[in-house]
């Protein structure tokens, strides 16, 4: 049976797994809801939407920085609910990332998990993105890694391509050092397996249990899982009783 410490490092999808992106989109999209008078439009009718209309754009224009693709999605989303939105408004929406809030176990688990591995990230978002939200992360990351960078969006099999070339050349890192680490089975878990990863799930949202897909777009088969976990606080429990 694999155990989490032969692995040499963890690589992060950022947004659902460390940073609560669901309670930023939802906070994010009050100010539209609160200008159309709309008690419609709940949290999870409001991620479902999301998640459609974010993977679209993201297919569409795999080169479109982070911030332009929320501007877009929050425009999308204004059209397909018959919302009245504006330039400010959509500016702002595309603006919030720097504003949604860690996950409170996040800090201290990647400060624990530190001491143990390397730490990658690989993520959906703009490299200003992603620094906005490091500060809240608690730790220096060994490599960082974009959607800017790599000019496409997960779950493209480039950003895959564009991590394992980049933590061989930087790092010297092989494929069999790595566990990928992340909340979404659509756009990490599913391309990281077809690319041979080793893989942790953490299921933030309980969709195993749930079945609620929240913001991630839906996928029809669930990938082979590796490691399952509910939170970061409890990979790290496990990966601190390995060493006793």
């Amino acid at each position: 049976m694999a155990r989490l410490s032969g692995y040499k490092v963890l690589t992060f999808d950022c947004y659902g797994t460390l940073i609560d992106w669901e309670s930023g989109i939802w906070d994010a999209f009050q100010p539209l809801l609160m200008a159309n008078n709309c008690a419609e439009i709940t949290r999870e009718k409001a991620l479902v939407a999301f998640a459609g209309l974010e993977s679209q754009q993201e297919a569409d224009a795999p080169t479109m920085v982070y911030e332009d693709v929320l501007q877009q999605v929050h425009r999308q989303f204004a059209a397909q609910f018959g919302l009245q939105t504006s330039g400010i408004l959509d500016a702002a929406f595309g603006n919030s990332l720097p504003h949604w809030p860690a996950f409170s176990d996040t800090a201290d688990a990647l400060r624990f998990l530190k001491t143990r591995f390397k730490l990658v990230i690989l993520s959906n978002v703009s490299r200003a993105g992603f620094a906005a939200s490091n500060r809240k992360l608690g730790v220096e990351f060994d490599a960082v890694y974009t959607a800017q960078d790599a000019g496409s969006y997960k779950p493209s099999p480039a950003n895959f391509d564009y991590l394992l070339s980049h933590l061989a050349a930087d790092l010297g890192l092989q494929k069999s050092d790595i566990l990928h680490t992340a909340q979404s089975l659509f756009h990490d878990h599913v391309p990281a397996k077809r690319v041979g990863l080793a893989n942790a799930w953490i299921d933030r949202q309980r969709l195993s249990e749930s079945g609620k897909w929240g913001a991630t777009a839906v996928i029809d088969t669930l990938p082979p899982i590796d490691f399952h976990f509910f939170s970061m606080g409890e990979m790290a429990q496990a990966v601190a009783q390995e060493s006793r």
